[in-house]
């Protein structure tokens, strides 16, 4: 990413947490980074920021991860991930018999519906 790009991403990043009117050490503890790590962000100064921090960061800040990443010059996937990740990924909590459970249902449910979903082990790679 080059100076222009960085500074772009962190006028926006400033710009929404401040108009949410999250403070920099709040927004640190949450990502679990320094409050320096941040303000240099936010200055611009970072030329790598770490998709991690970008994404905690765009998920507490409720900002849309595309836009955060575009900014950021990272490139974003045009597909959606298939049920089983997602389910991964929104529901950390949920046992795996749980997330099993749920995928079979919406398995059924789309085949209801006319819907294919994926083969077997295809959202697992």
């Amino acid at each position: 990413m080059d100076r222009q790009m960085a500074k772009k991403l962190g006028l926006y990043l400033r710009r929404k947490r401040l108009g949410q009117g999250v403070s920099l050490r709040e927004l640190a503890g949450v990502v679990g980074v320094d409050k320096t790590q941040i303000m240099r962000l936010e200055q611009g100064v970072v030329a790598s920021p770490k998709a991690d921090v970008l994404a905690g960061i765009a998920d507490y800040l409720d900002l849309p991860l595309a836009d955060v990443f575009g900014f950021a010059g990272y490139t974003t996937p045009n597909q959606l991930p298939t049920f089983r990740p997602y389910l991964r990924a929104k529901y950390k909590e949920f046992p795996d018999e749980a997330v099993e459970q749920m995928e079979r249902f919406f398995v059924r449910l789309a085949k209801k519906h006319g819907i294919e979903g994926p083969v077997d082990g295809e959202d697992e790679r």
